[in-house]
């Protein structure tokens, strides 16, 4: 599958969709998206919730991870939060460390408007024997 097409099979992500994540860009082991802050977004003390933000962070590890056409499963993540964000839009973007045909590591990296970094996550996935061509249409 090339980037278009990769970017097209994860629109059917219908948790992106509804939180309101965006993708913006797709090439081999890599990915962008952003997401905007609204009150939808804020947890209880009116910043954005970790949801929120490792949802934005999970969309860009899963399409950075399948970006090669096979499927790829997320089997152990980690994520550190380094500041608040209140409003405004945020940007994750995802690079592969690591592949090789069962296991794969991506470094994901979100921020702020001003670049400011916001969380960083560490994911591996398990690579499985299947193609991505064989749930277009599900």
């Amino acid at each position: 599958m090339n980037p278009s097409q990769i970017q097209d099979f994860f629109r059917n992500d219908r948790f992106a969709a509804h939180v309101g994540i965006e993708l913006l860009e797709v090439g081999p082991g890599r990915a962008r998206a952003q997401l905007m802050i609204d009150d939808r977004h804020l947890n209880a003390v009116g910043v954005a919730h970790g949801a929120a933000i490792f949802s934005l962070a999970d969309l860009v590890f899963a399409v950075a991870s399948n970006s090669h056409g096979t499927v790829a499963l997320g089997v152990n993540v980690s994520v550190s939060f380094m500041k608040a964000a209140k409003r405004g839009r945020l940007i994750a973007e995802a690079e592969e460390v690591s592949i090789n045909p069962k296991l794969a590591t991506y470094l994901i990296r979100v921020s702020d408007e001003a670049g400011q970094p916001v969380a960083l996550m560490q994911g591996t996935v398990y690579r499985k024997q299947e193609s991505l061509d064989d749930y277009v249409g599900r």
